[in-house]
């Protein structure tokens, strides 16, 4: 049976994809799953729109069904989780979505969560998607940066703007855990967790979690 894990990037930034390589590597141990990731070439630069997630949906499905023979389990990490309902229909391997799965996560480290996303644009779409899991009432509230996916890679600026927002959240929101609303973010965790005294969730880390244990456990 396979066991490796594959993380794909929905968008066709390498730089988003090593990042994410990065953040997982405290989830890597000897004898364990290989964790991959990888980059969807047709993709754009950055996921920042509807049509954006409406676009990549198919060729997300398209990428699991090619790989699902030399792989245990997908991560899709996009916080829209673009293409997760189909490629769980159409894919023989546990697929985790990264939005669905650090949400989830951030039940159990809180009792209301708050979300940091990109962009203003970005609020509707996540939040029909938490109504859809049946979670909204968890919610504390969802504060946008301002920034888009690939502005992220300004760490200085990237990590002072998550501060403010995370603050916020927290202060005049009531959040007690936090969920970063972009894989661009990845690398930013734990200084912005030590920022803020309260737990910060990457969504990927999570949903890879989630995925080793699918793994293990068969």
């Amino acid at each position: 049976m396979a066991t490796s894990i594959t993380v794909l990037n929905p968008n066709s930034s390498q730089s988003v994809t090593d990042g994410l390589s990065e953040a997982l590597e405290s989830l890597r141990f000897a004898g364990g799953p290989a964790i991959r990731c990888a980059t969807l070439a047709e993709g754009p630069p950055g996921i920042e729109t509807d049509a954006h997630v409406r676009a990549v949906a198919a060729p997300v499905c398209n990428y699991l069904r090619d790989h699902e023979h030399d792989c245990g389990a997908f991560v899709i990490a996009c916080f829209s989780d673009p293409g997760l309902r189909q490629a769980r229909e159409q894919c023989a391997r546990p697929v985790f979505g990264m939005a669905e799965s650090g949400l989830l996560t951030a039940l159990v480290h809180g009792r209301r969560f708050g979300v940091i996303s990109i962009l203003e644009t970005s609020l509707a779409r996540h939040l029909s998607y938490i109504r859809e899991l049946g979670i909204e009432t968890r919610m504390a509230g969802d504060l946008a940066l301002g920034l888009g996916v690939l502005q992220l890679q300004d760490s200085a600026v990237a990590l002072e703007r998550m501060r403010a927002v995370g603050a916020r959240l927290r202060d005049e929101k009531g959040a007690d855990v936090i969920v970063m609303g972009c894989a661009g973010m990845a690398a930013l965790r734990m200084p912005l967790q030590e920022s803020l005294g309260i737990p910060v969730i990457e969504p990927v880390q999570a949903a890879v979690s989630m995925a080793l244990g699918a793994v293990a456990l068969g």
